[in-house]
């Protein structure tokens, strides 16, 4: 920590900025330019599409935290309430609007160069952002329309790093990273409670203890 700076809040903050970095190193790596175009892990997106979602995490954290909450937004009161709320998981088609690749697409077309430099530049801002403690609390979701605190935004970036990274490295045959529990526990946490409150209990408890009786399907989303 350099003179001028503050310690950055023991826990999401500092989670974040963790994963972040290990989220960073991956999408950084040659390989991935090599397979731009190829289809990714995840339908109707390519490595290329995906590899620039990831990234994206880095930007808008950065636009997020630099921004005032809006006036009137709602402040919920969880991440948990947010992705019950959210329309990409209240959709039930991939042709849903709320499904739209529109800015992954655009991001992919600029390549795999653009995507370092902006992902690089946005995870230095953020990570200045936060150790600076000029970060905001709360902060507004602009493309939802309500606002949540700051260790609740973080923790849904936490998920997005987490599992984007998983479906990432799948998609380009390496090892998923691992992550410090400070990052992943709370994404466990939060991905476990969204699947028993989507499939009950009995079921969520079935699929991580139970081969013999696993449901065909068990996620959060």
């Amino acid at each position: 920590m350099t003179a001028g700076e503050v310690p950055m809040r023991v826990n999401r903050d500092a989670a974040f900025v963790e994963a972040a970095a290990i989220a960073t190193d991956l999408i950084a790596r040659p390989v991935i330019a090599g397979r731009w175009e190829e289809p990714s892990a995840l339908p109707r997106m390519t490595i290329g599409m995906l590899t620039c979602h990831l990234g994206r995490q880095f930007v808008r954290s950065y636009q997020i935290l630099s921004t005032p909450a809006a006036e009137g937004a709602d402040l919920l009161d969880s991440a948990h309430e947010h992705y019950r709320r959210a329309s990409w998981v209240t959709a039930r088609s991939l042709d849903d609007p709320a499904m739209t690749r529109d800015l992954d697409t655009e991001d992919a077309r600029a390549g795999f160069e653009a995507m370092v430099q902006r992902s690089l530049t946005a995870f230095t801002d953020v990570t200045s952002l936060l150790r600076s403690g000029a970060a905001q609390d709360p902060v507004t979701i602009p493309w939802q329309g309500w606002s949540l605190r700051r260790d609740d935004y973080l923790l849904t970036r936490l998920v997005e790093i987490v599992v984007h990274s998983d479906d990432l490295a799948h998609s380009i045959g390496v090892a998923t990273p691992e992550f410090p529990s400070a990052a992943y526990q709370p994404v466990l946490h939060l991905l476990a409670d969204l699947a028993a409150g989507r499939h009950g209990q009995s079921a969520l408890i079935s699929a991580l203890a139970r081969r013999e009786r696993r449901p065909e399907e068990i996620s959060a989303f």
